[in-house]
């Protein structure tokens, strides 16, 4: 199941290991006195601080992919069209889950872009001109932080309610389904001959279509559409990497 932002992660706590002093008891006639500034006690030996992040599946599977291209070839790939390029939002100013008291079309509801959300968006869009990387359609969510995203790097953008979250926070399995669904058929969708599509949305939706959950904010995955329903992904982009993608 989908979790949200707010308790994607569980912290494990350690404990830690508590010494005893042993003090040499003195003759029965003689009070106790205090251990002098020379007297040492016994050492212990700490142990390992046991900690441990745990991690969802999508995120794991996040770490865990590999390019089936990159560089120059990803690079000529795109050129040639046929790609969907799905693009989490840019840096926001906070990290938490905003979708249940978001009002669409108030931006002051939602979070927001920080300044280095507005720097990412715009190396994205600076590394689609650098390379003349062709595209069409760009669809962006309700969201303000995912249509300003699309605005700062393509410069246009039409909104599809089907890329927003449901009002939830922790998605029950009709809900992860209907995000799936809404999705699916944009990842599936042959783009225009000789251009690409390109989706601004959010985490969650990703992950329920394909399993993977795209962090960190701005991250994209190109996927290739097979023209028969179903998808194949080829790699993920960090924001910085679109104006270095042919150099390598």
């Amino acid at each position: 199941m989908l979790k949200s932002l707010q308790t994607r992660y569980s912290v494990v706590v350690s404990g830690s290991v508590i010494a005893a002093i042993a003090l040499l008891a003195g003759c029965n006639s003689t009070p106790s006195e205090p251990i002098s500034g020379d007297t040492k006690a016994p050492e212990t030996t700490a142990q390992p601080v046991a900690s441990e992040e745990k991690i969802s599946e999508g995120e794991k599977a996040n770490a865990d992919f590999q390019d089936k291209l990159s560089g120059k070839a990803l690079l000529n790939a795109l050129k040639q069209g046929g790609h969907v390029i799905y693009f989490r939002h840019a840096q926001t100013e906070k990290d938490y889950a905003d979708q249940v008291k978001a009002v669409m079309g108030d931006c002051s509801t939602q979070r927001m872009l920080s300044e280095a959300g507005w720097e990412q968006a715009k190396a994205i869009g600076f590394g689609f001109r650098k390379y003349t990387i062709p595209f069409d359609k760009v669809i962006s969510s309700q969201y303000c932080r995912a249509w300003q995203t699309a605005d700062l790097a393509f410069g246009k953008y039409e909104k599809n309610a089907d890329l927003n979250f449901p009002k939830a926070e922790d998605y029950t399995p009709e809900q992860t389904a209907q995000m799936k669904a809404q999705l699916t058929p944009m990842l599936t969708t042959i783009p225009t001959k000789g251009s690409n599509t390109v989706i601004v949305g959010h985490d969650d939706l990703f992950e329920a279509a394909t399993g993977i959950y795209p962090d960190p904010q701005g991250m994209a995955y190109v996927v290739k559409p097979d023209g028969k329903g179903a998808f194949e992904l080829i790699a993920n982009m960090l924001p910085e990497e679109w104006a270095k993608l042919g150099d390598k």
